[in-house]
């Protein structure tokens, strides 16, 4: 059995792995396709220092965007309440709903943070009074604030 060649992937490739990563190929599938393609390049000790800088690099890019996402969930919880006015008809229901867009405009407005609308999660808002709502600021960050429904 042939030996097997240590290589450090350029681009991400499906069933091997994503970029920046280790492999062991066969030596015909470096020799013949990876290399041609410039899909990879053979691991050298000063390539795979390399490869450590940038994962050091993205590992700290990780951490400082968590680190900004708690700040952003502690400004956001401390306002005891985001306040959105809608036309109000027979028995307190409101018209329409209260969308996610609402949301992130009366935030942006009182806290002038940007939020993506995507990360926002509603109840169903369908009368006037108090919810909760979460929002994923990061993956491994969320905050709940609450939304008090007024009548215009």
């Amino acid at each position: 059995m042939s030996k097997r060649v240590p290589m450090v992937l350029s681009k991400s490739i499906s069933k091997l792995g994503k970029i920046g990563d280790l492999v062991e190929v066969a030596p015909g599938y470096a020799r013949n396709y990876l290399l041609p393609q410039k899909l990879a390049v053979i691991a050298t000790s000063s390539i795979l220092k390399q490869v450590e800088q940038r994962k050091e690099k993205e590992s700290q890019r990780l951490l400082l965007a968590k680190q900004v996402a708690e700040e952003q969930k502690v400004s956001l919880e401390s306002v005891e309440s985001f306040t959105i006015s809608k036309q109000v008809g027979e028995g307190e229901a409101i018209f329409g709903t209260v969308t996610s867009q609402e949301v992130v405009e009366i935030i942006q407005k009182i806290t002038n943070q940007e939020i993506d609308r995507r990360g926002v999660d509603l109840p169903e808002i369908n009368q006037i009074g108090s919810y909760e709502a979460t929002i994923k600021i990061h993956p491994e960050v969320i905050a709940n604030i609450k939304i008090q429904v007024v009548p215009a």
